[in-house]
């Protein structure tokens, strides 16, 4: 298993729905959570993309100086950028930073915005369009001279003259809900993500673009996006739940969901269809709580829970083929400590050696099998 956590690049805050307790995304703010991930012993971050953030590339650059080990989770755009600009600047992050690249494919499920940026094509046209953009991009940052004609891309003697350090290319990572997704995600990604549905939803969505990736030859790696409330009792962790939403009144909720239903996103959709803007019963599985998309876009989930308890939510998870968690929490700074002092001894990570160790963590730090984890579970309880 491997656990990234988020980089709030829009802004931070301990509350969802005020400014009450606001913080703003500035440099000195987003190193201070850059630098806790690398040292915690996080694999990576994800910086978001969106035109309420700042630019994740950019961004991105800024840290990599201030880091050491840590992978940057950065997205390129289909339709917004071209495939060989994207190779370029793909390449030379990759090489800037020793190979600590990671690529996130983020086609848009958002018209609004979408427009904004120039690209006006119905859902199923832009995942088209994103199949092209992936066949050229990893031909070029392959090493490869690529003429392509397709219906969207004409691309005549594309190449690249640096390569990445990774070879063949930074892995692809993507998320979508939809058929045209994991059409797209089957035939080109390394890691497809998922929201944090509850896990029959998730074993589903894995079943199927296995199936897809085993009708191209391939196979998929599995991730999971969600937030985490993790506290020593269940009873804290569920009053932190509460206490993040207790600004948030109907009116907010009404708002934020006429919003989000102008999204063409099956992803946000499933989200929205998992609270239906109320706040009655957002417990939607055990211990994953929806409270956050009430007002929220994208991942509107979080892991509930004492540590043993969301240390054994994940493994259920495992146990349908996740393999890496994207977390994140309210506010980032300080839960990226809480999380990785509270769950990483519980969990059998495969991350790198960082300088946290057992006796600033816990008798559980050493990395333990799933076996052994359930052995001390028991005894535990």
């Amino acid at each position: 298993m491997q656990i990234l956590w988020f980089i709030p690049t829009g802004g931070d805050g301990r509350y969802l729905g005020t400014e009450n307790g606001r913080r703003t995304a500035t440099p000195d703010y987003l190193q201070q959570i850059a630098q806790a991930v690398d040292n915690l012993g996080y694999t990576g971050a994800l910086l978001p993309t969106s035109s309420f953030c700042e630019d994740a590339w950019i961004t991105a650059a800024s840290l990599i100086s201030v880091t050491k080990r840590m992978k940057f989770l950065v997205a390129i755009r289909p339709g917004i950028s071209s495939p060989g600009v994207a190779a370029r600047m793909a390449a030379t992050f990759d090489r800037m930073s020793n190979g600590r690249l990671s690529i996130n494919v983020v086609t848009g499920g958002d018209p609004i915005q979408l427009a904004g940026d120039g690209l006006h094509l119905s859902h199923d046209d832009r995942y088209e369009l994103t199949d092209e953009f992936l066949t050229v991009w990893r031909g070029i940052i392959s090493g490869e001279t690529v003429n392509f004609q397709g219906r969207y891309l004409d691309i005549k003697g594309g190449k690249l003259l640096f390569p990445p350090i990774q070879n063949p290319y930074p892995p692809l990572w993507f998320g979508g809900s939809s058929t045209a997704a994991k059409r797209v995600a089957a035939k080109h990604i390394d890691v497809y993500l998922t929201w944090g549905e509850p896990p029959k939803q998730v074993a589903q969505k894995i079943a199927e673009v296995r199936q897809l990736a085993a009708e191209q030859g391939r196979t998929v790696r599995f991730g999971i996006r969600l937030h985490v409330i993790v506290r020593e009792t269940e009873s804290a962790a569920w009053d932190a739940a509460n206490e993040l939403i207790k600004y948030v009144d109907e009116a907010a909720i009404a708002k934020a969901q006429q919003a989000l239903a102008k999204s063409d996103s099956e992803g946000q959709r499933r989200m929205s269809q998992l609270h239906s803007g109320s706040r009655e019963a957002l417990e939607i599985s055990p211990n994953l709580w929806a409270g956050i998309g009430l007002v929220r876009d994208g991942a509107g989930t979080a892991l509930v829970g004492d540590p043993d308890t969301v240390a054994a939510r994940m493994l259920e998870y495992r146990e349908l083929g996740i393999e890496t968690f994207i977390f994140s929490g309210y506010p980032h700074l300080e839960e990226a400590y809480r999380t990785a002092e509270l769950l990483f001894p519980r969990l059998p990570l495969q991350n790198e050696s960082a300088p946290l160790t057992q006796q600033t963590l816990s008798p559980f730090s050493e990395i333990v099998s799933k076996e052994d984890f359930a052995k001390q579970l028991a005894t535990a309880s």
